[in-house]
């Protein structure tokens, strides 16, 4: 069997690479579809994979700035030329679940999300400061894109989310059903140390809908100690507003991270997130979560159990349950225990099953 698999872009890791990364591995002589490639800014290994770019990855300043393109992603993945492939599997955020597959093969999408920036225009116009004359502008091409949208979904013959906020996003937005299967966690990679530090956490890239600045302040407010570990193109403005207990560490390497979630009193994830990494790697490491209770995060952050919730994407709603926080009611092997459940293999045992009875109902 011919399997290609489809990804968005490759000029920035996060949570989209890790689930693609896992892919590769489970298939490695797939070959990987994309809209461009950066090889600079991704992980060395990436370049041993058999890589192939659309015809956008020669257009000026497409590494750096790839939202100016948001228009000629849909026409770039209808130009590959997939009819030697049995099975398709696209890792979809943005636009690459419109590629175009023989009429024998099987599609199956594993969603991120529904389009952000076309199906939240309004929060993503707010969060990247738009004038209003651009947001004039984008809003009647946004809506051709979401007609174009519905149609191309319909070329997917399985959708799968990796929420349950995604799923309900699918079904609301493309009216169609999908499987909950989450996102892959290398849990082996993270371990609990006996005598954790006071400090609380931040990792994440540093840009507006990420909303740190509600870390920030909250920590400023309380004294509270805070390391934000990562890059982005909001850290000045964050720095403007910390206080003298918060601290910016930069980019942190693959390999200092698990010591730093495992030292951290809890991490803190403000953010209203399809889903979100770098939790589960804290509950790996035994710590607990303090999260913005929407999103992806309610399907793991377990109240007293794995961590707290704030209800209100307020800085004073987050330095409330920081205040009160007690890390002493959290038991760091139950923590772990249940983080277990969101392990790399568990992924993988879920997908071949799913892909399996795929194939099945469709022979």
């Amino acid at each position: 069997m011919q399997i290609a698999l489809i990804h968005d872009w490759l000029n920035q890791s996060g949570g989209a690479e890790n689930v693609l990364e896992t892919l590769v591995g489970m298939y490695p002589r797939a070959p990987v579809f994309t809209s461009m490639y950066w090889p600079e800014k991704m992980p060395r290994a990436y370049r041993g994979w058999d890589i192939r770019t659309s015809f956008m990855d020669r257009l000026p300043g497409i590494h750096q700035q790839h939202q100016r393109y948001l228009f000629v992603y849909p026409w770039a993945f209808r130009q590959f030329d997939l009819s030697s492939y049995d099975l398709v599997l696209s890792n979809k955020s943005g636009f690459c679940h419109s590629v175009q597959v023989h009429p024998g093969a099987t599609h199956i999408c594993y969603c991120l999300t529904p389009t952000r920036y076309v199906w939240n225009l309004d929060d993503y116009i707010r969060r990247e400061g738009f004038n209003p004359a651009f947001s004039a502008l984008l809003r009647p091409l946004i809506r051709i894109l979401q007609q174009w949208d519905r149609r191309a979904c319909k070329g997917v013959d399985h959708f799968i989310a990796i929420s349950s906020e995604v799923q309900r996003r699918i079904a609301l937005v493309y009216n169609r059903d999908s499987v909950i299967i989450h996102p892959p966690v290398e849990i082996d990679r993270f371990s609990p140390v006996e005598k954790p530090h006071d400090y609380f956490l931040v990792v994440s890239r540093l840009i507006p809908y990420k909303r740190l600045d509600l870390a920030v302040q909250a920590c400023t407010k309380l004294n509270l100690p805070l390391i934000i570990a990562g890059e982005g193109r909001d850290r000045e403005r964050l720095q403007a507003i910390a206080g003298p207990s918060v601290s910016f560490l930069g980019r942190v390497s693959h390999e200092d991270l698990p010591d730093l979630l495992a030292h951290c009193r809890a991490l803190v994830f403000p953010g209203l997130e399809d889903f979100g990494i770098t939790p589960l790697q804290a509950m790996a490491s035994g710590r607990p979560v303090i999260a913005f209770a929407g999103g992806g995060a309610l399907d793991y952050v377990r109240e007293g159990e794995t961590g707290c919730l704030f209800h209100k994407q307020s800085y004073e709603a987050l330095a409330t349950v920081m205040q009160r926080f007690d890390v002493q009611q959290f038991d760091s092997g139950i923590i772990r225990q249940f983080a277990v459940r969101f392990d790399q293999s568990v992924f993988q045992q879920k997908i071949r099953r799913f892909i399996d009875m795929s194939l099945h109902d469709k022979s």
